[in-house]
């Protein structure tokens, strides 16, 4: 037989009334002589990670007969904490007080016993044993006591600073952020001992606060030297006879790029032709892949950054600047190494045909998104680049075709403006303003959107295994929940389970212009589920995309090289086989999940660094006044977007002290017992800076009589 985890557990729940020795069980499934050695072992893996408990005298069951229940905790700052049950489960997180935490940190693997709760809303549990600590270093804040010191987390739900001796300070003094590893973990006994390894600088310093940022997710910027060795040697490459002889030169075609003014690496290009009433899009994407070759050095990196990670005026690149700004970039007026497809439309822009192919292009033009909007909306005289003119006009024709046809076949488009933190070259921030979003935007997105949909239509026709891009449709109660307060508006649903894409954009062009635009779009998009990668194909419900991939992208993201190489592999094969599929499922599905983690890692530094500089924008206006918007509402009180700054603060329920407020979660409102005022999404107030705290990167708010 198969010993997986999953045949164990079967054995278990149909055969084991009670939780038995390996001898027993053994006996009691008719394990094999062969296979004993194997069973014990698999017995004890599944153990250390919880799918089975091990009790008293070796004997093994299963964690929810004994009414216990094995996740990671997750601290609160207040001391107590949850056990994060699987999403896929159905089962609540696990509450745990502060009294049954016992010597568990946050982010531990955990067993709990389930005990009653004061309700039956919130199961109740206590730690019964640690599985795995999960925390091996922290970013914190020294300070000497004696010859000694303690260190103090920096993120608050670590409940327990960290003591350091004497000989292990490496110089540390009062003040200063340092890295600390810990040596010995808490007891009931005992705080946590641990080495500082690194000390970062003192904590006023606006780079050592986003260097701590980057440690606490154990992010480093420098690449390992072995690193940057191999990446030197691409910088030698030249496109010799034989790889002309194997690519398709079409470095005479008039191909350019288009970027934000800023963007330093260009992985992607477009060119044009009209063909009859139609048209031929040509999406020409770095030829990555070529230098970057699977296990190599270069690759293990790459696939342990998963992602390019992008905050103010600085990025930190998935690949060596000899590759991401260099020799993979499409530079204007320099040959370049791409895989191209070209995509075929009909008038009303229906694909009709496509075929890709490696490639050689030469950009022609570097063009920004203001340049190209300002020629297509003024046909600028002054400018270098009329050539590129006609290719400019028939490109948005097609792009607002396109762009047409997505939403009418279930695309959502949500409207909601973006922040842009603007620095000087030392580093503090000048102002906050709205990103720009103009018709060139628009035309790079719908040719991006159109070239990764047909590449996934490739890929499914040829039965490759592949890095999907999926996006499932929402909770049915988040729905719900959603046409709840849909209904204060006079507006819902048609349908609340399986609701259709179709129906969620319908309903943001009805609000389009209207006061309650900006709430419902945000308060839909928090309804939503998070884009993932995947190796099954559910589709993309926000893009109404059957198949999706990422093929655009290869310079800065982990799934497009992958999916390039996928592409390559595969050009002159008219299908994949079986054998061939079950041998490249597993490695897809490991590079889903490790990309998937990356990404969330990497939205949560550039959320936390993008929090810093606002905080840091806002340290010197203490006391000043701002309309602002409504945007979230808590039961410990509500957030408002400051409209002038564009900058999110909170305003607690005890700074408001006319009454007793009451949180009313369906109708995302926080109302008055007596007077009856009320606080909700959407809502305009009027608000003063009370407090900024870089440490935490909030900004605290009170209201202010209008």
């Amino acid at each position: 037989m198969k010993l997986t985890e999953e045949s164990i557990l079967k054995l278990l729940r149909t055969k084991a009334n009670r939780p038995m020795k390996v001898s027993e069980l053994v006996k009691q499934f008719s394990i094999p002589d062969v296979q004993r050695r194997e069973f014990r072992s698999r017995l004890k893996e599944m153990a250390a990670d919880g799918r089975l408990i091990k009790i008293r005298g070796g004997r093994y069951g299963l964690p929810d007969e004994m009414n216990l229940v094995s996740g990671i905790l997750h601290a609160h700052h207040k001391g107590f904490g949850f056990v994060i049950q699987p999403k896929d489960s159905g089962e609540k997180d696990i509450f745990i007080s502060r009294g049954n935490m016992g010597d568990a940190m946050h982010l531990d693997l955990v067993t709990v016993r389930v005990e009653s709760g004061r309700d039956w809303e919130r199961p109740e549990g206590k730690v019964i044993r640690l599985l795995k600590r999960n925390t091996e270093k922290l970013i914190g804040t020294f300070e000497k006591f004696g010859r000694d010191g303690w260190v103090i987390p920096m993120e608050s739900k670590y409940l327990h600073d960290i003591f350091v001796s004497a000989k292990n300070l490496k110089g540390a003094k009062t003040g200063h952020v340092v890295s600390v590893d810990i040596e010995t973990y808490p007891t009931k006994h005992q705080p946590p001992l641990g080495i500082v390894t690194e000390v970062l600088g003192f904590s006023d310093d606006p780079d050592v606060e986003i260097n701590s940022i980057l440690r606490k997710h154990g992010i480093f910027q420098d690449f390992p030297d072995k690193v940057l060795k191999a990446a030197e040697k691409t910088s030698r490459f030249e496109i010799d006879e034989e790889e002309k002889q194997q690519r398709r030169d079409l470095s005479d075609w008039m191909i350019f790029t288009i970027d934000g003014a800023k963007a330093k690496d260009f992985d992607d290009a477009v060119s044009i032709e009209t063909l009859g009433t139609g048209y031929r899009l040509g999406v020409h994407i770095a030829d990555v892949s070529h230098f970057v070759q699977e296990n190599s050095i270069l690759d293990k990196e790459a696939f342990q950054r998963g992602t390019s990670i992008y905050f103010p005026d600085a990025v930190i690149p998935m690949l060596p600047f000899q590759l991401s700004n260099e020799i993979c970039s499409l530079r204007p007026n320099e040959k370049r190494l791409t895989v191209t497809v070209l995509i075929d439309f009909d008038s009303q822009g229906n694909v009709v045909g496509k075929k890709f192919f490696n490639s050689i292009i030469e950009s022609k033009i570097r063009f920004t998104y203001t340049e190209v909007a300002c020629l297509l909306e003024k046909g600028d005289p002054k400018s270098d680049h009329e050539e590129a003119l006609p290719s400019l006009k028939t490109m948005l024709k097609l792009s607002q075709i396109l762009r047409k046809n997505r939403f009418e076949t279930g695309s959502v488009d949500f409207n909601l403006p973006e922040p842009e933190v603007h620095m000087n070259p030392e580093g503090k921030v000048l102002k906050i303003t709205i990103a720009e979003h103009n018709i060139a935007h628009e035309l790079i997105e719908e040719f991006m959107l159109a070239a990764n949909q047909e590449t996934a239509k490739f890929l499914f026709e040829k039965n490759v295994p592949t890095i999907h891009r999926i996006h499932e449709p929402p909770d049915e109660d988040k729905i719900a929940d959603f046409n709840r307060f849909l209904l204060t508006f006079g507006l819902h649903l048609n349908k609340l389970h399986n609701v259709p894409s179709h129906d969620l954009q319908n309903l943001l062009i009805k609000i389009k212009g209207h006061a309650e635009e900006r709430t419902l779009n945000s308060l839909l998009l928090r309804t939503m589920k998070k884009a993932v990668y995947s190796e099954k194909d559910p589709g993309h419900y926000c893009l109404g995309f059957k198949h999706y991939t990422h093929f655009t992208s290869p310079i800065r993201r982990y799934p497009d090289l992958v999916t390039h190489r996928m592409i390559k592999s595969f050009l002159t094969k008219r299908k994949c086989s079986q054998r061939e599929h079950k041998r490249l499922l597993p490695k897809v599905a490991e590079y889903s999940e490790q990309s998937s983690a990356r990404e969330q890692k990497a939205t949560e530094i550039e959320r936390e660094i993008n929090d810093l500089r606002r905080a840091q924008f806002m340290a010197d206006k203490i006391g000043a006044i701002y309309s602002g918007l409504i945007t979230s509402v808590t039961a410990f009180g509500f957030f408002v977007e400051l409209a002038e700054v564009f900058v999110e603060g909170l305003v607690r329920i005890s700074s408001i002290t006319d009454d007793y407020y009451i949180f009313i979660e369906p109708e995302y409102k926080l109302q008055g017992q007596r007077r009856h005022r009320t606080f909700k999404i959407g809502d305009a107030v009027k608000v003063r800076v009370a407090s900024v705290d870089l440490a935490k990167r909030q900004v605290g708010l009170t209201l202010h009589p209008k």
